[in-house]
């Protein structure tokens, strides 16, 4: 689009300004001057970035899966009007990636769609079976406010427990298997800042919500129900002090009398529950630790603003969590325990930055623990971007 310019005609001022006015119109240019010089028209522009992105690196590490190396790809107007991302996490215990496209009111206003391809593969020293997955979908999601997001979507998944060891738990080795089928999933944010001062949200209460409904191995004879929740309510008692309440929960169970298996269930433990190692609590056979299908945590923490360590924020909180994992469909005729036991931690924690780098830690000791469960007392999360 030239919006009439030709070479070779010495245009009036107004004429150059109504050149500009109909190139910036086109909605392509950040700002557009046009002068003449020396006898010949020049036209400056300022682009509008049309597809911004960002290509990131990172190496991080927590006690929940050690050190890792990401790397992210996203960009903006991948596709026209959609967003596309990738995402690849290299562990040595763990392999995990994503793929995304997502297209804001695709299908109307407030009404998006999307694309998402996720799968993992899992080798922990303290398990003696792998994990793999790979599951796709196609989703729509409702966002009638910042506040609420409503997903909806339905895909395929290809989910194994394979190699696992021998003498492993009996219960283990009959669960080894892998099921390939449809699934579908439903999904619920909603974020809210109670109160009327929303031009200050670090003194106003908030809370946040997220639900999560998996309906597994749909067509199968092994159909499964996956339900999980996560609750964080914030409570300001003044502008450099706060009180969380935090709820953590899952329920698996099969929907045709069908038996769970380990690579369906829980294992809380270290960033999930702080206080004990990753899967490092819950039902048992042996040394072999076998998940539940069921799982609440509850954490209550006071954290307060300390100042400025190294010219960044320093955050401390102290803490106490509670709560535990249980339910087997197979106790292998009652060898298994897989009742409801009660495990508590108290600790402190500590988050700031270190050039430009975010820490996380805590210290925790177990105030209510079972003999076979394994504590972790120091927590450690730090990632550095490149």
């Amino acid at each position: 689009m030239t919006c009439g310019t030709a070479a070779g005609i010495d245009y009036l001022e107004f004429e150059l300004r109504a050149i500009e006015d109909c190139l910036m119109s086109t909605g392509v240019f950040e700002a557009v001057q046009l002068y003449e010089e020396n006898g010949s028209l020049i036209i400056e522009v300022e682009e509008i970035e049309m597809r911004p992105g960002r290509v990131e690196g990172a190496l991080s590490y927590d006690t929940q899966d050690g050190a890792v190396l990401s790397f992210s790809f996203e960009r903006y107007n991948l596709f026209p009007d959609t967003f596309g991302a990738l995402h690849l996490d290299l562990g040595r215990e763990t392999h995990r990636y994503s793929a995304a496209l997502y297209r804001a009111d695709a299908l109307g206003p407030a009404l998006d769609a999307g694309i998402d391809l996720e799968g993992y593969r899992t080798d922990y020293d303290d398990l003696r079976y792998k994990e793999d997955s790979l599951r796709g979908d196609i989703f729509l999601a409702w966002t009638p406010s910042d506040r609420v997001r409503a997903e909806v979507g339905a895909g395929y998944r290809d989910h194994r427990m394979e190699d696992v060891e021998d003498g492993a738990s009996e219960l283990l080795l009959t669960e080894e298997a892998s099921v390939d089928a449809p699934y579908l999933r439903l999904a619920l944010d909603y974020v809210s800042l109670l109160g009327e001062q929303q031009d200050e949200p670090e003194i106003q209460p908030g809370v946040s919500l997220r639900l999560d409904q998996y309906f597994w191995n749909i067509g199968t004879d092994d159909p499964l129900s996956d339900t999980r929740a996560e609750l964080v309510y914030r409570m300001p008692l003044s502008p450099d002090m706060r009180v969380l309440l935090g709820l953590n929960g899952g329920y698996v169970q099969g929907l045709d009398d069908n038996a769970t298996r380990a690579i369906d269930r829980y294992f809380p433990g270290a960033n999930t529950f702080r206080g004990f190692a990753p899967r490092g609590i819950g039902p048992r056979d042996d040394d072999d630790v076998l998940g539940g299908n069921r799982f609440l945590v509850g954490s209550l923490e006071l954290q307060r603003d300390l100042g400025d360590l190294l010219g960044h924020s320093l955050r401390g909180g102290i803490f106490v969590e509670t709560g535990g994992v249980w339910g087997l469909d197979d106790t292998l005729n009652g060898q298994i325990d897989d009742d409801w036991h009660r495990r508590s931690t108290v600790g402190v924690s500590a988050t700031f930055d270190v050039a430009n780098t975010p820490v996380s830690l805590y210290l925790a000791h177990p105030v209510e623990k079972e003999a076979d469960d394994n504590a972790q007392l120091f927590g450690l999360s730090i990632s550095a971007t490149f």
